[in-house]
Protein backbone atom coordinates (compact mmCIF):
# COMPACT_ATOMS: atom_id res chain seq x y z
CA UNK A 1 0.00 0.00 0.00
CA UNK A 2 1.03 3.91 0.00
CA UNK A 3 2.82 4.81 2.67
CA UNK A 4 2.83 8.51 3.21
CA UNK A 5 6.19 10.19 3.85
CA UNK A 6 7.30 11.27 7.70
CA UNK A 7 10.46 12.85 9.52
CA UNK A 8 11.36 9.55 10.38
CA UNK A 9 15.09 8.74 10.33
CA UNK A 10 16.46 5.95 8.47
CA UNK A 11 17.87 3.03 10.52
CA UNK A 12 19.12 -0.60 8.61
CA UNK A 13 20.13 -3.43 10.93
CA UNK A 14 22.31 -6.00 9.70
CA UNK A 15 20.81 -9.16 11.29
CA UNK A 16 17.83 -10.66 12.63
CA UNK A 17 16.82 -13.40 15.46
CA UNK A 18 14.83 -15.81 14.59
CA UNK A 19 12.66 -15.41 17.38
CA UNK A 20 8.63 -17.43 18.50
CA UNK A 21 5.43 -15.83 18.47
CA UNK A 22 5.31 -13.96 22.13
CA UNK A 23 4.91 -10.61 22.35
CA UNK A 24 7.33 -7.68 23.58
CA UNK A 25 6.23 -4.35 25.00
CA UNK A 26 2.54 -3.66 25.18
CA UNK A 27 2.51 -0.93 23.34
CA UNK A 28 4.14 0.05 19.87
CA UNK A 29 7.10 2.49 19.84
CA UNK A 30 6.90 4.07 16.25
CA UNK A 31 3.97 6.90 16.49
CA UNK A 32 1.83 7.11 13.41
CA UNK A 33 -1.81 5.67 12.65
CA UNK A 34 -3.21 2.57 10.51
CA UNK A 35 -5.95 2.73 8.40
CA UNK A 36 -7.44 -0.50 8.00
CA UNK A 37 -10.28 -2.26 5.62
CA UNK A 38 -12.32 -5.17 7.31
CA UNK A 39 -14.14 -6.86 4.34
CA UNK A 40 -15.99 -9.07 7.67
CA UNK A 41 -17.77 -6.43 8.86
CA UNK A 42 -18.09 -3.83 6.21
CA UNK A 43 -15.77 -0.86 8.34
CA UNK A 44 -12.83 1.41 7.78
CA UNK A 45 -10.89 1.14 11.11
CA UNK A 46 -8.56 4.09 12.60
CA UNK A 47 -5.96 2.60 14.79
CA UNK A 48 -3.36 5.30 16.75
CA UNK A 49 -0.31 3.21 17.31
CA UNK A 50 1.33 4.89 20.24
CA UNK A 51 -2.09 4.87 22.16
CA UNK A 52 -2.88 0.94 20.47
CA UNK A 53 -6.21 2.26 20.59
CA UNK A 54 -9.05 2.09 18.02
CA UNK A 55 -9.72 5.53 17.41
CA UNK A 56 -12.79 5.24 15.08
CA UNK A 57 -14.88 2.54 12.77
CA UNK A 58 -16.61 3.65 9.87
CA UNK A 59 -18.84 1.84 7.98
CA UNK A 60 -18.23 1.44 4.20
CA UNK A 61 -20.17 -0.73 1.42
CA UNK A 62 -20.27 -4.47 0.59
CA UNK A 63 -16.77 -5.09 0.88
CA UNK A 64 -14.24 -2.68 0.98
CA UNK A 65 -11.08 -4.98 0.69
CA UNK A 66 -7.72 -2.21 0.51
CA UNK A 67 -7.37 1.29 1.35
CA UNK A 68 -5.71 4.16 0.35
CA UNK A 69 -5.07 7.60 2.09
CA UNK A 70 -4.70 11.06 0.24
CA UNK A 71 -1.19 12.32 0.62
CA UNK A 72 -2.89 14.95 2.66
CA UNK A 73 -3.92 12.65 4.65
CA UNK A 74 -7.56 13.47 4.67
CA UNK A 75 -9.63 10.92 3.52
CA UNK A 76 -9.33 7.59 3.02
CA UNK A 77 -10.65 5.67 -0.51
CA UNK A 78 -12.11 2.58 -0.33
CA UNK A 79 -13.05 0.47 -2.84
CA UNK A 80 -15.77 -1.28 -2.67
CA UNK A 81 -15.20 -4.68 -4.71
CA UNK A 82 -18.51 -6.80 -3.52
CA UNK A 83 -18.92 -9.64 -1.63
CA UNK A 84 -16.88 -12.64 -3.35
CA UNK A 85 -13.30 -13.64 -3.62
CA UNK A 86 -11.02 -13.11 -7.17
CA UNK A 87 -12.44 -14.88 -9.87
CA UNK A 88 -15.98 -16.33 -7.93
CA UNK A 89 -18.82 -15.60 -8.41
CA UNK A 90 -20.80 -12.69 -6.42
CA UNK A 91 -21.95 -9.15 -6.79
CA UNK A 92 -19.70 -6.68 -8.81
CA UNK A 93 -18.90 -3.29 -6.63
CA UNK A 94 -18.54 -0.40 -8.61
CA UNK A 95 -17.94 2.69 -6.65
CA UNK A 96 -15.34 4.04 -4.31
CA UNK A 97 -16.25 5.39 -0.73
CA UNK A 98 -14.34 8.37 0.54
CA UNK A 99 -14.20 8.25 4.63
CA UNK A 100 -13.24 11.79 6.00
CA UNK A 101 -10.51 10.73 8.49
CA UNK A 102 -10.80 13.62 10.55
CA UNK A 103 -15.00 13.46 11.28
CA UNK A 104 -15.23 9.95 11.12
CA UNK A 105 -17.46 9.77 8.35
CA UNK A 106 -18.78 9.17 4.88
CA UNK A 107 -17.67 11.98 2.40
CA UNK A 108 -19.11 10.65 -0.60
CA UNK A 109 -19.13 7.93 -3.86
CA UNK A 110 -16.96 7.62 -6.48
CA UNK A 111 -19.06 5.83 -9.48
CA UNK A 112 -16.87 4.05 -11.96
CA UNK A 113 -19.41 3.89 -14.39
CA UNK A 114 -19.88 0.04 -14.56
CA UNK A 115 -19.71 -2.79 -12.18
CA UNK A 116 -15.77 -3.52 -12.14
CA UNK A 117 -14.78 -4.74 -9.00
CA UNK A 118 -12.73 -2.74 -7.83
CA UNK A 119 -9.96 -3.75 -5.58
CA UNK A 120 -6.74 -2.27 -4.94
CA UNK A 121 -6.12 1.45 -4.75
CA UNK A 122 -2.57 3.59 -4.93
CA UNK A 123 -1.52 7.47 -5.35
CA UNK A 124 0.59 8.02 -7.61
CA UNK A 125 3.20 10.93 -7.47
CA UNK A 126 1.02 13.14 -9.76
CA UNK A 127 -1.52 12.85 -6.89
CA UNK A 128 -4.21 11.07 -9.26
CA UNK A 129 -5.81 7.60 -7.66
CA UNK A 130 -4.99 4.76 -9.82
CA UNK A 131 -7.40 1.43 -8.84
CA UNK A 132 -7.59 -2.00 -10.12
CA UNK A 133 -10.74 -2.18 -12.23
CA UNK A 134 -11.01 -6.36 -12.48
CA UNK A 135 -13.81 -7.02 -14.31
CA UNK A 136 -12.44 -4.72 -16.93
CA UNK A 137 -8.49 -6.10 -17.12
CA UNK A 138 -7.34 -2.72 -16.65
CA UNK A 139 -6.18 0.04 -13.70
CA UNK A 140 -8.73 3.25 -13.84
CA UNK A 141 -7.45 6.52 -13.26
CA UNK A 142 -9.67 8.90 -10.87
CA UNK A 143 -9.66 12.41 -10.70
CA UNK A 144 -10.65 12.63 -6.40
CA UNK A 145 -10.67 16.28 -6.04
CA UNK A 146 -13.41 15.63 -9.61
CA UNK A 147 -14.27 12.49 -8.37
CA UNK A 148 -14.54 11.01 -11.91
CA UNK A 149 -12.36 8.51 -13.85
CA UNK A 150 -10.40 10.04 -16.17
CA UNK A 151 -8.52 7.10 -18.43
CA UNK A 152 -8.03 3.87 -18.41
CA UNK A 153 -4.62 1.52 -18.68
CA UNK A 154 -5.14 -1.98 -20.01
CA UNK A 155 -3.56 -4.99 -17.94
CA UNK A 156 -3.53 -7.29 -20.88
CA UNK A 157 -4.77 -9.84 -18.39
CA UNK A 158 -7.54 -11.36 -16.08
CA UNK A 159 -7.63 -10.72 -12.56
CA UNK A 160 -5.16 -7.99 -12.39
CA UNK A 161 -6.05 -8.38 -8.48
CA UNK A 162 -3.31 -5.80 -7.18
CA UNK A 163 -0.53 -3.85 -8.33
CA UNK A 164 2.45 -1.18 -7.71
CA UNK A 165 3.88 2.42 -8.74
CA UNK A 166 7.26 2.86 -9.66
CA UNK A 167 8.76 5.54 -7.72
CA UNK A 168 8.79 7.93 -10.39
CA UNK A 169 5.11 7.18 -11.09
CA UNK A 170 5.61 6.05 -14.81
CA UNK A 171 5.38 2.51 -14.48
CA UNK A 172 2.88 0.36 -12.67
CA UNK A 173 3.04 -3.58 -12.49
CA UNK A 174 -0.27 -5.94 -11.74
CA UNK A 175 -0.02 -9.03 -10.47
CA UNK A 176 -2.91 -10.70 -12.83
CA UNK A 177 -3.88 -14.14 -9.98
CA UNK A 178 -5.00 -16.74 -12.38
CA UNK A 179 -3.49 -15.55 -15.37
CA UNK A 180 -0.20 -16.26 -13.41
CA UNK A 181 1.52 -13.04 -14.57
CA UNK A 182 2.88 -9.42 -14.43
CA UNK A 183 1.36 -6.86 -16.60
CA UNK A 184 4.23 -3.47 -17.00
CA UNK A 185 2.28 -0.87 -17.77
CA UNK A 186 3.21 2.55 -19.19
CA UNK A 187 1.27 5.70 -17.03
CA UNK A 188 1.71 8.37 -18.90
CA UNK A 189 0.86 6.54 -22.35
CA UNK A 190 -1.82 4.36 -20.72
CA UNK A 191 -0.48 1.11 -22.36
CA UNK A 192 0.75 -2.29 -21.97
CA UNK A 193 3.89 -2.26 -22.32
CA UNK A 194 4.62 -6.31 -21.91
CA UNK A 195 3.47 -9.29 -19.93
CA UNK A 196 5.67 -11.32 -17.93
CA UNK A 197 5.16 -14.93 -17.51
CA UNK A 198 5.59 -15.65 -13.55
CA UNK A 199 3.61 -19.07 -12.67
CA UNK A 200 0.06 -20.90 -12.77
CA UNK A 201 -0.83 -18.39 -9.95
CA UNK A 202 0.35 -15.45 -8.16
CA UNK A 203 -1.18 -13.38 -5.55
CA UNK A 204 -0.22 -9.83 -4.50
CA UNK A 205 2.96 -7.57 -5.53
CA UNK A 206 5.75 -5.31 -3.92
CA UNK A 207 8.47 -3.00 -5.25
CA UNK A 208 11.80 -2.06 -4.04
CA UNK A 209 11.70 1.35 -2.92
CA UNK A 210 14.72 1.93 -5.37
CA UNK A 211 12.49 1.00 -8.17
CA UNK A 212 15.13 -1.78 -9.52
CA UNK A 213 12.69 -4.93 -8.43
CA UNK A 214 9.33 -6.33 -8.31
CA UNK A 215 8.52 -9.25 -6.39
CA UNK A 216 5.62 -11.54 -6.72
CA UNK A 217 4.83 -14.70 -5.21
CA UNK A 218 4.39 -17.93 -6.55
CA UNK A 219 0.84 -19.59 -4.70
CA UNK A 220 1.87 -23.37 -6.14
CA UNK A 221 5.41 -23.39 -5.30
CA UNK A 222 7.36 -22.34 -2.54
CA UNK A 223 8.95 -19.28 -4.18
CA UNK A 224 9.22 -15.54 -4.83
CA UNK A 225 9.76 -14.15 -8.37
CA UNK A 226 12.18 -11.14 -8.46
CA UNK A 227 11.84 -9.19 -11.18
CA UNK A 228 14.51 -6.75 -12.72
CA UNK A 229 12.73 -3.50 -14.25
CA UNK A 230 15.34 -2.66 -16.37
CA UNK A 231 14.78 -6.08 -18.69
CA UNK A 232 11.25 -6.77 -17.22
CA UNK A 233 12.27 -10.15 -16.87
CA UNK A 234 12.78 -12.68 -13.67
CA UNK A 235 16.11 -12.09 -12.53
CA UNK A 236 16.34 -15.16 -10.08
CA UNK A 237 14.15 -17.15 -7.92
CA UNK A 238 14.18 -16.42 -4.19
CA UNK A 239 13.27 -20.06 -2.32
CA UNK A 240 11.18 -19.88 0.78
CA UNK A 241 10.04 -22.51 3.12
CA UNK A 242 6.26 -21.75 2.48
CA UNK A 243 4.14 -20.24 -0.10
CA UNK A 244 4.30 -16.21 0.18
CA UNK A 245 0.72 -14.38 -0.03
CA UNK A 246 2.01 -10.25 0.24
CA UNK A 247 5.32 -9.09 0.36
CA UNK A 248 7.26 -5.75 1.63
CA UNK A 249 11.26 -3.60 0.54
CA UNK A 250 12.53 -2.32 3.40
CA UNK A 251 13.49 1.64 2.83
CA UNK A 252 16.71 0.99 1.86
CA UNK A 253 15.92 -1.83 -0.38
CA UNK A 254 18.08 -4.44 1.24
CA UNK A 255 15.51 -6.51 2.71
CA UNK A 256 11.99 -8.21 1.99
CA UNK A 257 9.58 -8.87 4.51
CA UNK A 258 7.41 -11.97 3.16
CA UNK A 259 3.79 -13.08 5.01
CA UNK A 260 3.10 -16.85 4.89
CA UNK A 261 -0.34 -17.87 5.04
CA UNK A 262 1.33 -21.03 6.96
CA UNK A 263 2.05 -18.36 9.81
CA UNK A 264 5.39 -17.02 9.25
CA UNK A 265 7.25 -13.92 8.14
CA UNK A 266 10.57 -14.18 6.72
CA UNK A 267 12.66 -11.32 6.46
CA UNK A 268 15.35 -11.94 3.37
CA UNK A 269 18.61 -10.54 2.64
CA UNK A 270 17.94 -9.83 -0.77
CA UNK A 271 21.57 -9.49 -1.84
CA UNK A 272 22.15 -13.02 -0.38
CA UNK A 273 18.57 -14.44 -1.23
CA UNK A 274 18.80 -15.96 1.75
CA UNK A 275 16.47 -15.74 5.13
CA UNK A 276 17.92 -13.69 7.91
CA UNK A 277 14.95 -14.15 10.26
CA UNK A 278 11.66 -16.00 11.25
CA UNK A 279 8.67 -14.63 12.95
CA UNK A 280 5.73 -16.78 14.18
CA UNK A 281 2.52 -14.64 13.32
CA UNK A 282 -1.36 -16.47 13.20
CA UNK A 283 -1.68 -18.04 9.69
CA UNK A 284 -2.24 -15.16 7.56
CA UNK A 285 -3.39 -14.15 3.72
CA UNK A 286 -3.84 -10.39 4.40
CA UNK A 287 -1.10 -7.90 3.57
CA UNK A 288 2.29 -6.68 5.34
CA UNK A 289 3.12 -3.13 5.16
CA UNK A 290 6.26 -1.52 7.26
CA UNK A 291 6.75 1.76 8.77
CA UNK A 292 8.37 4.57 6.35
CA UNK A 293 11.51 4.05 8.87
CA UNK A 294 11.63 0.25 8.15
CA UNK A 295 11.70 -0.80 11.73
CA UNK A 296 8.25 -1.80 11.95
CA UNK A 297 5.78 -4.42 10.01
CA UNK A 298 2.15 -4.36 10.08
CA UNK A 299 0.62 -7.64 9.22
CA UNK A 300 -3.40 -8.30 8.79
CA UNK A 301 -4.45 -11.85 9.69
CA UNK A 302 -8.15 -12.10 8.50
CA UNK A 303 -9.31 -15.25 9.52
CA UNK A 304 -7.33 -14.43 13.71
CA UNK A 305 -8.95 -11.08 13.86
CA UNK A 306 -5.82 -9.42 14.44
CA UNK A 307 -3.49 -6.86 12.85
CA UNK A 308 0.37 -8.23 14.16
CA UNK A 309 2.83 -5.82 14.41
CA UNK A 310 6.91 -6.95 14.40
CA UNK A 311 9.81 -4.73 15.48
CA UNK A 312 12.31 -5.23 12.55
CA UNK A 313 15.06 -4.12 15.16
CA UNK A 314 14.82 -6.81 17.25
CA UNK A 315 13.01 -9.73 15.49
CA UNK A 316 10.46 -9.95 18.37
CA UNK A 317 6.08 -9.21 18.26
CA UNK A 318 4.59 -6.75 20.09
CA UNK A 319 1.20 -6.72 21.23
CA UNK A 320 -1.15 -7.07 18.41
CA UNK A 321 -4.21 -5.54 18.03
CA UNK A 322 -7.24 -7.51 18.46
CA UNK A 323 -10.01 -6.40 15.95
CA UNK A 324 -12.35 -8.67 14.26
CA UNK A 325 -12.39 -11.30 11.32
CA UNK A 326 -12.08 -10.00 7.73
CA UNK A 327 -8.70 -7.38 8.91
CA UNK A 328 -7.54 -6.86 5.19
CA UNK A 329 -5.51 -4.15 3.50
CA UNK A 330 -3.79 -1.39 5.13
CA UNK A 331 -2.21 2.10 4.90
CA UNK A 332 -0.01 4.31 7.54
CA UNK A 333 -0.54 7.74 8.07
CA UNK A 334 1.92 9.76 10.80
CA UNK A 335 -0.73 12.20 11.83
CA UNK A 336 -4.15 12.92 11.62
Amino acid sequence: MHLHRSLFALFALLTFPLVGNAPANPKVAAPGFLVVANQGDHTLLLLDLAAHTTVEKVEVGVNGHEVAVSPDGKFAYVPIYGNSGVGKPGTDGRVIDIVDLHTHAIAGHIDLGKPVRPHCAKFGPDGLLYVSAELSNAIFVVDTAARKVVGEIPTGAEQSHMFVISPDGKRAYTANVSSGSVSVLDIEKRAVLTIIPVAKTVQRISISPDGRYVFTHDQDNPRIAMIDTATNKIAKWIDVPATIYSSAVTPDSGRLVALSPSGSVFVVDLAQSKIISTILVPAASGEIILSPDGTRAFASCPGAASIQIIDLSAGKLESPFTLTKGVDGLDWIATL
